[in-house]
């Protein structure tokens, strides 16, 4: 009884300890992670729960998407990482079970000359650890954290992916729709140097006049130029995502994109839990954790049960007899520190230390995501508010253009009115295209800060 006792003590201290304790979350962070002022928040289906495909609808990006899904190398190592931790995984399980080896021995011994014995040994030898203290069972919950925080890095490596892909894809319309622009600008300017040239000859338009057409005529040459080049890099960069060589890239018009509209951000902490980059870094607090549980473990003695089985002639007392018998031992032991307490209060204390460090890592993981959501969403309402503005400014530039080119025909207008309205109306045209860009780059990221891409 008094051996019961004794036991069942033991198993109290022990859960006292917290060596046995499982992980829960204990991060205190806001209930509203993002600001919630300029958009209406519904317990409904997050826009980050939506697929990919839900949200890309271009043919051609969505074939883009998948290649990337397929040959990208940043992915291709985040699921050999996956691969690493299962296995580390099935190791800390099959601590569990005995370890069993085979050694078999044979030896040949001569005494002064004496005629040679010859002693042979064929056992099987067993060594299992009982895992009264967790060292155990720390290691495989550890393991096990760490296996989900590489799957999770894994999936914020793909939401990352999909979201560069769809940004990049983007940027090439965004500089198509601009490259068109420059393009029949420059057209338009250049028969504008040429009737100015016309005028110059008439008496109608002075030297300077000329010079100042022909200028500006050179400069949208060189933005066209400039778009070109620009269209070239991204579609190199892209190629690379795609772990491609070079290569034009195949895609539509960013007038002919169709992007959700309305859509529900979802509850902030809950939508955002779910984020691959904070669920890693939940992970990584609780193998913390659980490393603070092994460090503690470590104050407590191993027991080992061991054992062995096998044949041999050589069963003591010089006796060598063939053929050889069978023998079988068994043997407990009980290993307790006693001159390393230091050196286990000090990975005691680093351990604590680190777990602090994840804990404040994860809150701070939390913070950062609900400042993306934040930005993601102003952006693209700004972008969207924006919208309706460079449509009247556009429309109100074109009317001054066509207008000032009449005025100056009849003479009642100068060159620099025309030219001023012209380079007015393709800055507002280019600024047009980049603010549209700006509202799907917006959606983009919102898509990606809320988790996105999961599907």
């Amino acid at each position: 009884m008094k051996n019961w006792i004794g036991c069942i003590a033991l198993v109290f201290m022990v859960s006292g300890c917290g060596i046995y304790t499982k992980y829960q979350p204990a991060a205190e962070v806001p209930a509203h992670l993002y600001r919630t002022d300029s958009v209406s928040v519904a317990d409904t289906a997050s826009f980050g729960n939506l697929s990919w495909r839900d949200v890309f609808t271009d043919p051609s990006l969505q074939r883009l998407i998948d290649t990337a899904l397929v040959r990208n190398t940043d992915l291709q190592t985040a699921r050999l990482r996956v691969k690493e931790a299962e296995a580390s995984l099935q190791t800390a399980r099959l601590s569990y079970l005995p370890a069993l080896f085979f050694s078999p021995e044979g030896a040949i011994s001569s005494f002064d000359g004496g005629k040679a014995a010859k002693t042979y040994s064929v056992p099987v030898t067993a060594s299992w650890e009982l895992d009264i203290f967790g060292r155990v069972t720390n290691a495989k919950r550890r393991a096990k954290a760490a296996l989900l925080q590489s799957e999770a890095y894994g999936q914020a490596v793909k939401t990352q992916l999909v979201a560069a892909v769809a940004n990049q894809y983007y940027t090439l319309l965004m500089l198509d729709a601009q490259y068109a622009i420059a393009q029949s600008t420059e057209t338009a300017w250049s028969e504008s140097v040429r009737t100015a040239r016309a005028m110059k000859q008439a008496g109608m338009m002075t030297e300077a006049g000329l010079a100042q057409t022909e200028a500006t005529y050179y400069t949208v040459c060189t933005t066209r130029l400039d778009l070109k080049e620009q269209i070239n890099q991204v579609e190199n960069s892209l190629s690379l995502l795609l772990a491609e060589v070079p290569h034009a890239i195949e895609r539509g018009t960013l007038a002919g994109q169709e992007l959700p509209a309305e859509f529900s951000v979802g509850i902030p902490l809950q939508v955002l839990s779910a984020r691959p980059d904070v669920r890693s870094a939940e992970l990584a607090l609780e193998q913390a954790f659980y490393t603070t549980n092994a460090a503690r473990a470590a104050f407590y003695p191993n027991i080992t049960l061991g054992g062995s089985a096998g044949w041999t002639n050589s069963a003591g007392d010089g006796l060598i007899v063939n053929p050889g018998k069978f023998l079988a031992s068994a043997v407990a032991s009980l290993t307790q520190p006693l001159f390393n307490k230091g050196a286990n209060i000090a990975q005691l204390k680093i351990a604590k230390a680190q777990q602090e460090e994840a804990r404040l890592a994860f809150e701070q993981t939390l913070l950062n995501a609900g400042g993306e959501v934040n930005n993601a969403l102003v952006q693209y309402q700004t972008a969207r508010e924006k919208a309706a503005f460079y449509s009247k400014q556009v429309a109100s530039l074109e009317t001054a253009a066509r207008s000032t080119q009449l005025l100056m025909k009849h003479g009642n207008t100068t060159y620099l009115e025309v030219l001023t309205a012209q380079q007015s109306l393709l800055q507002a045209q280019l600024s047009q295209v980049a603010n549209r860009f700006s509202e799907i780059q917006g959606l983009v990221t919102l898509y990606q800060a809320l988790g996105g891409g999961r599907m």
